[in-house]
């Protein structure tokens, strides 16, 4: 069975659609058009592994990129190079902004995306979006490569990848590959 082209996250009300996946660009980058509620956001973080680029579809689109806060309407793009700290929201309150999202390289953003509204989806998560078993939230550090500001970073990639061993030991990675692994088909049966 295909995974799907379109998730939503119910307690924050985000829908996410990928244009392109990690399977068809063969990992070079993973595109998707999220449209984030009024109001929504996400933390301030930095990734080490892969850039992003934004181009506001409709809507506006609120950015910090390192110290400086950028207001993006439709057709305004931007950039994040690796190691700058950043976040995105919507700074209205009454409409939502959709924007597309291109990851170089794609790295596993696409499982995390997936594992991560997918355990909203199922009710796994609490009502700040997070999972409620700490082996999930292990996985989902482990696969999205993103890095707190308040914390040292060395401290941070020690700390993940001794969750991530942990979490693997307990079984949470393959428990959570429903989200992101495409299922077989048995024979005979149409999809």
């Amino acid at each position: 069975m295909a995974l799907p082209r379109t998730i939503s996250n119910p307690y924050i009300g985000d829908k996410v659609t990928f244009l392109e996946t990690t399977e068809e660009t063969g990992g070079s980058h993973v595109t998707v058009l999220v449209e984030l509620a009024p109001g929504g956001k996400n933390g301030l973080h930095y990734h080490t592994t892969f850039t992003e680029h934004f181009e506001v579809v409709e809507g506006e689109l609120g950015l910090r990129i390192g110290k400086e806060f950028l207001f993006l309407s439709r057709g305004g793009r931007a950039d994040v190079p690796l190691h700058i700290q950043h976040l995105f929201f919507n700074p209205s309150s009454k409409h939502p902004v959709a924007f597309k999202v291109t990851i170089k390289p794609a790295r596993q953003f696409e499982a995390c995306l997936r594992v991560a509204y997918g355990l909203a989806v199922d009710g796994k998560v609490n009502k700040k979006g997070m999972p409620k078993k700490f082996s999930h939230l292990a996985v989902l550090l482990e696969l999205g490569e993103t890095y707190l500001t308040f914390l040292p970073h060395k401290l941070q990639v020690w700390l993940y990848s001794f969750l991530a061993k942990r979490a693997k030991r307990k079984g949470a990675f393959k428990e959570l590959e429903q989200y992101y692994k495409q299922q077989e088909t048995p024979e005979g049966v149409s999809a």
